[in-house]
């Protein structure tokens, strides 16, 4: 994946003595000491990231993590006390105050926690107000604005003032102002923490939703470990405004960097996480379709399994044979095309064990997986899937 943005040792602290501060963290002193010390806040000391054009990138840590001040970083409504920020190579922290309204014009937007609409203004008034600012003609902002208010499903709304609209008709407002001005980077702080269950599940979905449509990159902020790895392409973890850890939600699952990561993803779902091309095994017999019933129950017999796949010359999968289904071919009871199973379940690699669960709970037999060609390039067991439930 290419790179868009790169942080490099990024460092902000609040007080009035932050080199002496600094010093000290680089001296390996903790976060709690500094601000006894010296009286200095530590918002994020020697953070490192390198996140790829069009991903899902979450952050996330609990309260005083530093989040929130890394995201205010990215766009320099905080000024790093130390380090570098990279957007496509170019210096972002050395740029002139000209340069530094371009990028915020056009390559970096966010979405805040309290929606930031204009209550004075409309739908269409609150999402043409970044076109205004850049001076985009009239009848082009109007047109853009329209087509992102229908890509966040708010199309009729156009016209109501935004003290009639709920928590999460507001949320998509303030969603629709920020791609109406066609960013690079959408920056969204704890985004959906002030909505409610539901309505918060909801946009969780819708965001990934649009994501498919306009390939931003998201950088996503929250304190909810679920959500994270719900939305997430690849997740940072920060404690004390360091950064601990990063890597896709199944690499955190998988080889959590110390207890403090342990302890965070214990909680996890982890049947949202994991998806089926982590639990697929190799199916232990396949025959050609059309092979007789001495072939299947020889390969049942040498592979220790009691039914076997069916497949045609490109591996696309035909059916599944018993192994009593079998006995009565040979017995002359079925014929070999009535012995044949065709309504069997199947799935895909990239399907959720969430998903799969409904399925697995009803299947009589190993649920088969095939890819887009309907080839067969594995099986899913029910033990398979209990078993990946188990941390």
């Amino acid at each position: 994946m290419k790179e868009i943005l790169r942080v490099h040792q990024l460092s902000m602290l609040f007080g009035t003595n932050t080199a002496a501060a600094l010093k000290k963290l680089q001296a390996g002193a903790e976060k709690n000491d500094i601000q006894k010390s010296t009286g200095v806040t530590v918002g994020i000391f020697d953070v490192s990231l390198s996140i790829g054009d069009g991903e899902i990138f979450v952050i996330i840590g609990l309260s005083g993590s530093g989040k929130s001040t890394l995201v205010r970083c990215l766009n320099l409504l905080h000024q790093p006390t130390a380090g570098d920020i990279f957007f496509k190579d170019a210096n972002v922290t050395r740029f002139s105050k000209q340069q530094l309204m371009e990028y915020r014009r056009n390559n970096i937007a966010m979405v805040f926690q309290n929606f930031g609409l204009m209550s004075h203004r409309n739908v269409l008034g609150n999402v043409t107000y970044g076109l205004e600012v850049k001076n985009t003609p009239a009848p082009e902002r109007e047109q853009t604005a329209l087509a992102m208010i229908e890509l966040v499903g708010l199309s009729g709304w156009e016209q109501h003032p935004i003290n009639a609209l709920s928590g999460g008709m507001r949320q998509r407002v303030g969603l629709a102002r920020a791609l109406a001005n066609d960013p690079d980077i959408l920056l969204m702080d704890e985004p959906f923490s002030a909505l409610d269950p539901i309505i918060r599940r909801d946009m969780q979905f819708e965001l990934l939703s649009i994501q498919k449509k306009v390939r931003k990159t998201i950088i996503f902020i929250t304190h909810d470990i679920n959500e994270a790895f719900k939305i997430g392409n690849r997740v940072a973890i920060l404690k004390d405004g360091r950064l601990i850890q990063t890597g896709t939600p199944e690499e955190l699952l998988e080889k959590p960097a110390d207890g403090y990561v342990e302890n965070l993803i214990k909680d996890i779902d982890r049947t949202r996480i994991l998806s089926v091309r982590q639990v697929m095994t190799a199916p232990s017999a396949i025959i050609m379709a059309g092979a007789g019933w001495h072939v299947a129950m020889q390969q049942m017999r040498s592979s220790g399994v009691s039914s076997v796949y069916m497949v045609d010359e490109n591996m696309r999968l035909a059916g599944l044979l018993t192994l009593d289904h079998a006995m009565r071919v040979r017995s002359g009871e079925l014929t070999l095309e009535e012995a044949v199973i065709r309504d069997i379940p199947l799935t895909t690699p990239e399907v959720s064990l969430q998903e799969l669960m409904p399925v697995a709970a009803e299947a009589k037999y190993p649920i088969a997986v095939t890819n887009d060609n309907g080839q067969l390039v594995g099986i899913v067991t029910k033990a398979a899937v209990l078993s990946s439930l188990v941390v």
